[in-house]
């Protein structure tokens, strides 16, 4: 059956109004404010495929509000991007199974150069193995995927990046980032020009 694109619209909706709002959430921001504003470690996001490209999203995003970040490839922190790690950091690692291999094998090599590393897990399995291990699950509810075939991430993704918007604005208001934090940050193209403009008010 094809789906008009109202209808479309209606099921990525109702996803991300079906993702679980859990204490984890308070968990995480928690563990990000002391690992990285107060501690000065970073954050440092992980995925494959769809997923790795909405870490790096949640990175980037992190960056522009004071929160230092840095996407890890999971493949290349097997060929040596493993170093980037330091003793305060925290890994926020996304898997839409919970089972992928390169994010389960990220986790074992970290904990080996630092036993002590955290890390957040955003996926759509809460009982996976990753899940388990993680300091903090976040659950995406696990959504169907819109997409005719159930496979193409497109629900599930929708669902991680309105986590990260979450993880971000909470943070925001626990550290009390301000516009002129922001405009520090963020200089060039419209959003320069307008942070600097609520500044100058």
């Amino acid at each position: 059956m094809m789906l008009s694109i109202k209808e479309l619209l209606q099921k990525e909706a109702q996803a991300v109004l079906n993702i679980p709002v859990t204490d984890a959430y308070e968990q995480a921001v928690t563990l990000i404010v002391e690992q990285i504003h107060r501690r000065r470690g970073k954050l440092v996001t992980s995925g494959m495929g769809k997923a790795g490209q909405i870490a790096m999203n949640i990175a980037t995003t992190f960056c522009s509000t004071g929160i230092p970040a840095v996407f890890l490839h999971p493949s290349e922190a097997q060929h040596g991007d493993l170093g980037i790690l330091q003793p305060d950091d925290l890994l926020l690692l996304i898997s839409n199974s919970g089972k992928t291999r390169e994010i389960v094998e990220l986790t074992q090599l970290a904990h080996q150069l630092n036993p002590q590393l955290k890390f957040i897990v955003i996926t759509g399995n809460p009982d996976s193995p990753l899940a388990k291990k993680a300091d903090v699950c976040l659950s995406t509810g696990h959504p169907r995927e819109v997409c005719p075939l159930g496979m193409t991430p497109t629900t599930s993704t929708t669902a991680m990046t309105v986590i990260g918007d979450i993880l971000v604005v909470e943070t925001m208001q626990q550290t009390g980032f301000t516009i002129d934090d922001y405009y520090k940050r963020h200089h060039g193209g419209y959003l320069g020009e307008k942070s600097k403009e609520l500044c100058e008010k």
